[in-house]
């Protein structure tokens, strides 16, 4: 519950003849006073996303407004012991910041309680001598005696925190160095396009799983994976594997469920339809006018390049049975990490997307029928597989994937394939900390980044389920020349994210600013129905240039956790 709001840097309506307001909250043994004029909010504790690389007052980002505002443990940016448990009297402060630079942004203060709202007299304000309280008396603004409470003097509080802006805009400049330890891109084909030893050639497969059992479509037909619904508005009359229909945007989603259609059991907690939490729902696109259909499946495994030569067509005797007409091939995919050595052989079945389709139009959806912006349900239209803005700069299209419990974006034409981590990684004498490593990918070598490393998170625990390394996976980024692998905790899928939902990250430190300059904020009533928890989504965007230079990762300043 917002307990003020509307206030912006500058305003002044909070004095009244001569008098002063401001808002005294209470952490840790201090009560200290904020210029009502800066306060923007009061709120409850909301979900934070932690973003790394940060100072250790930060405790993550919050979605406010449609922006992904920074909270501080204020406890902690100021010396005392910080990190305790919230209680229901916590609250985050939400103050505009003025930053040396002249940028003017929102930042979260979580503070122990809130004690009320104080007017002052100029004459009732003494002002700071000496050390106040163990305080920095550079982050003071003067002592109310009718508190008592220590006014602070927020944009100094607040710099400190986030060190020199300057340094920042430094850190990011730079050209960048080929680095000792990658492997090139072979001259059949480099950038977008390019990829790992006739990458140019092979076909690029979203693997999932279904009641144990592992199906594909092409990424290039996946417009995105969105979390599946609690509950889905069923069609009288239709086909068992025909689930209904779910919202998205504000359009109607026809849904397709693999296990029914495939005759496939049930997992523990799930109905026939396999509707559960935690489940996936993968976006079919058809780029020729007809509706997006979705694919609810139980888990999103990898992305895969093949050799279409692996692909085999469905054995004739096979074909003929209705079971195996929504197929379009057999993939014959290595068993270890899509290339990686060892492990035999396993079989994929690739799905048809035009037949997904036909089951779309049997909702009566309007599938079939294509509307003036390319789908036929009216949804945007879906990114191009090279990334690109495609029709009407709908935005783009990003690999998304977890790490330390938060999410994170790749743009789709950076990344190679998403494979399993495999049993064991050949380490690399004399590399940097984050480097664990390098794998042998098809022939080729490649430098392994181990992500928590890298961003200062915390090492999994191997017996952690899903985040746990059990069932880690490896993002191949690849561009001009060079390829590496990223080790992170698992997939979430595709994504298109509209242009108007990226916008800055906030610049916590030098070392962020460098590797996450955008995130994405999604609003789960529009962008992302149906999500379990029901809140808001922030995803931070990394850049692929910046983890493809060792030399200057190497270099970065990291913020110790």
């Amino acid at each position: 519950m917002t307990a003020v709001a509307g206030r912006a840097p500058g305003e002044t309506d909070g004095e009244t003849g001569g008098a002063l307001d401001f808002v005294t909250v209470t952490v840790a043994d201090l009560r200290l006073a904020l210029p009502l004029p800066a306060v923007r909010a009061v709120i409850r504790l909301p979900e934070l996303v932690r973003i790394p690389l940060g100072p250790p007052s930060l405790d993550g980002l919050a979605h406010w407004h449609g922006d992904a505002v920074p909270v501080l443990d204020l406890a902690t940016a100021l010396g005392r012991p910080g990190g305790a448990e919230p209680t229901r009297e916590t609250r985050v402060v939400l103050v505009g910041h003025r930053s040396q630079m002249g940028g003017q942004t929102t930042v979260g203060l979580r503070v122990d309680a809130m004690a009320g709202i104080l007017r002052s007299n100029p004459d009732r304000i003494d002002p700071v001598t000496q050390e106040e309280g163990g305080l920095d008396p550079a982050l003071l603004d003067g002592l109310l005696r009718d508190g008592p409470a220590t006014i602070l003097k927020l944009d100094a509080l607040i710099d400190s925190q986030f060190g020199d802006p300057a340094e920042t805009e430094r850190t990011d400049r730079g050209s960048t160095s080929a680095a000792a330890g990658f492997g090139p891109v072979p001259a059949g084909g480099s950038g977008a396009a390019g990829g790992i030893k006739g990458t140019v050639d092979r076909q690029a497969l979203l693997v999932f799983e279904v009641s144990g059992q592992e199906f594909a479509l092409p990424v290039d037909r996946v417009r995105e994976v969105l979390p599946a619904p609690r509950e889905v508005t069923r069609m009288a009359r239709s086909r068992a594997h025909l689930l209904g229909v779910m919202a998205v945007r504000d359009r109607l989603l026809p849904l397709v469920g693999l296990r029914a259609l495939f005759g496939l059991e049930a997992g523990e907690g799930q109905d026939s339809s396999g509707l559960a939490a935690g489940r996936r729902v993968v976006v079919v696109r058809s780029g020729n006018g007809q509706a997006p259909v979705g694919v609810l499946v139980d888990e999103v495994r990898e992305i895969l390049r093949l050799d279409p030569a692996l692909i085999d067509p469905v054995p004739p005797l096979l074909a003929r049975e209705p079971e195996f007409e929504d197929l379009d091939g057999i993939a014959r995919a290595d068993g270890g990490a899509g290339g990686v050595s060892g492990g035999g052989r396993r079989l994929v079945s690739v799905l048809s997307a035009e037949r997904l389709f036909r089951h779309g139009a049997a909702f009566g959806t309007g599938a079939g029928a294509a509307e003036a912006d390319g789908e036929g349900d009216g949804m945007e239209p879906a990114q191009p597989a090279d990334g690109s803005n495609g029709i009407g700069g709908a935005g783009e299209r990003f690999v998304v994937f977890r790490l330390a419990g938060a999410e994170y974006g790749l743009p789709v034409s950076a990344v190679r394939e998403v494979l399993r981590r495999p049993d064991s990684i050949t380490p690399l004498p004399n590399a940097p900390d984050f480097v664990a490593g390098v794998l042998t990918l098809r022939g080729e070598v490649l430098p392994l980044i181990d992500q928590r490393r890298l961003l200062a998170l915390p090492a999994a625990d191997s017996k952690s389920g899903p985040a746990g390394l059990e069932r880690g996976r490896v993002v191949v980024v690849g561009r001009d020349g060079l390829l590496v692998g990223l080790l992170v905790d698992g997939l979430s899928g595709l994504l298109t994210v509209p242009a108007d939902r990226i916008g800055p990250a906030p610049a916590v430190s030098a070392a962020q600013r460098r590797l996450i300059r955008r995130v994405a904020t999604l609003d789960a009533a529009g962008d992302m129905a149906g999500d379990v928890a029901g809140a808001a989504r922030l995803i931070l965007l990394m850049e692929a240039d910046s983890l493809l230079d060792m030399d200057r990762l190497a270099e970065l300043p990291v913020t110790p956790r």
